[in-house]
């Protein structure tokens, strides 16, 4: 009875509707049928000048069908287009469809990494870019979905974020012509946050496994990232589905996203792709993701596994954490045996397992270095908002990152050199964002590729975090931080370090603690 209602509903579409009529309230919608025949036909109300949320986490989840469909459409142009990512650096898909078509002018997004379109463009001055620490992002999305205009947080504060600093518009000739917005402050609690405003979409794309008819839809491991909170955050929502089923098919307790947030549903005729495709050699590797990159070779191989093997031995038994990319992926390898932790990844995973056997392969499985990987027994997947609600909320217990800079009182900076490289902050500002609940490690070498001390006592380049560094293992030494009186000690040497050598090669001041002791790896 119930569907054969729905069915009737979904005959007088275009009466409902109210064709010619420049009604546009979302309650119109809802009793037309929602299943298009064509990606084509789904897209029609997308117009110029138009907010486009666009859901996927590199290559996972991204609505490829739906974004192909609009490129055709070169009329459509001058949009503000807001995603973690636009697409992976040289491949085909995502947003960097539309960047290529031009239909794009603006982009709000956490993190470019290698995509050296998007970056040489936004150096150009061919498209604006605002940068967003991603589980803002999330939240400002969740917001407009919920009718909150804005929210605080305590992510960026003190941080280019806050201050507005780091042009979002570069002229032809690279210098800078336009600057975000600065962040309004206050303190709750003796905490300072700043305070972000809510990014409502007049269009969300996104891709989920199964909708039915009625719009309810399931996503599939950390193929969700985004694309429920953009949903719920735009005015129309379009989704393709992998596969579209009855009405009655789906289980209440199973749908991750209800119907009443889905408007147009359209089969997905694009195949789900694999940013960094990565397998386990069962003969030669301990499938540990991102580790053959992150080891490098020779004698910087011997340096990185140093640092791995000790700052392995900070992590205790059934902690919760989150490893950031580089050097941090590699400290799995050095847990003495027996010792379990719970690997958080900040795109959707609680229990993050080894890389995958071939046959093991998911495209919808990935961590956030957008690395195929596996699952531990007992882990769960989640969105977004979800994953940075435990980070924020300082439920991560050790979260350790790299560095560009740290400096002597705890600051750290990871993300940007202006002008030059812009990787985009990623989940980075979010991780240190409760440094008192969250206990920060830095992991690095102790000096770059030109020999310049990446220990200094004000970090030049823009910050990710300030004061939230809590303890420095590098090469060479191990420091720790009291982030409250901001002085650096230096508690051990690595093995066949000096003081002296330390001491030389250290451009932040730092005290040498009592009983100064070699790192026992």
């Amino acid at each position: 009875m119930i569907l054969q209602r729905y069915r009737t509903l979904a005959q007088h579409r275009d009466t409902l509707l109210g064709l010619g009529s420049s009604v546009t309230f979302r309650h119109t919608r809802r009793v037309s049928s929602k299943v298009y025949q064509s990606a084509a036909e789904a897209v029609l109300p997308v117009k110029s000048d138009d907010v486009l949320l666009a859901g996927g986490f590199g290559l996972c989840g991204l609505p490829n069908t739906l974004i192909n469909a609009l490129a055709e459409r070169k009329n459509v142009r001058n949009l503000t287009a807001v995603s973690n990512n636009a697409g992976a650096g040289g491949r085909p898909g995502g947003l960097g469809t539309l960047l290529e078509a031009g239909q794009i002018s603006k982009v709000i997004l956490s993190y470019i990494g290698t995509h050296k379109l998007l970056e040489r463009m936004y150096l150009g001055g061919k498209v604006d870019v605002e940068l967003t620490p991603q589980g803002t992002l999330a939240e400002r999305i969740r917001a407009a979905g919920a009718g909150i205009p804005a929210f605080y947080t305590p992510t960026g504060f003190n941080t280019p974020v806050m201050s507005g600093s780091v042009p979002c518009r570069y002229g032809p000739d690279g210098k800078p012509l336009l600057y975000p917005s600065s962040r309004e402050t206050r303190n709750f609690g003796g905490k300072q946050y700043v305070m972000e405003e809510a990014i409502k979409g007049n269009v969300a794309f996104i891709r989920a496994w199964k909708v039915d008819e009625a719009g309810n839809a399931i996503f599939r491991y950390t193929s969700n990232n985004f694309s429920a909170a953009m949903a719920r955050g735009a005015d129309l929502t379009i989704v393709e589905a992998e596969e579209i089923v009855p009405v009655g098919t789906l289980e209440p307790n199973q749908v991750h996203l209800p119907g009443i947030y889905v408007d147009r549903i359209v089969k997905a005729t694009t195949e789900q792709e694999i940013e960094l495709l990565t397998t386990r050699n069962e003969e030669t590797t301990d499938g540990v993701p991102g580790s053959d990159a992150a080891l490098g070779y020779g004698e910087a191989r011997t340096r990185r596994e140093r640092i791995a093997k000790r700052a392995a031995q900070e992590l205790e038994h059934g902690f919760y954490v989150n490893l950031g990319i580089g050097i941090p992926t590699l400290i799995p390898s050095f847990l003495p045996e027996g010792r379990h932790i719970w690997m958080q990844s900040e795109n959707g995973i609680l229990g993050t397992g080894p890389l995958p056997s071939k046959k093991e392969v998911d495209p919808d499985i990935i961590n956030a270095g957008k690395e195929t990987v596996t699952l531990l027994p007992g882990a769960s997947t989640f969105d977004s908002v979800e994953s940075f609600g435990m980070i924020r909320g300082g439920h991560i217990d050790v979260s350790v990152l790299g560095a560009m800079e740290v400096s002597s009182s705890g600051d750290l900076a990871n993300w940007i050199i202006p002008g030059k490289l812009v990787k985009g902050m990623g989940g980075a500002m979010d991780l240190v964002s409760s440094p008192d609940q969250t206990r920060i490690i830095v992991v690095t070498d102790h000096c770059d590729k030109n020999g310049k001390s990446k220990l200094v006592a004000k970090c030049s380049l823009p910050l990710t975090g300030a004061g939230c560094v809590s303890l420095i293992i590098t090469d060479l030494a191990v420091f720790d931080i009291d982030r409250k009186a901001g002085v650096m000690t230096l508690r051990e040497l690595m093995p066949g370090v000096t003081l002296e050598e330390v001491k030389a090669k250290t451009a932040a001041p730092f005290h040498v603690g009592d009983g100064v002791r070699e790192s026992s790896i």
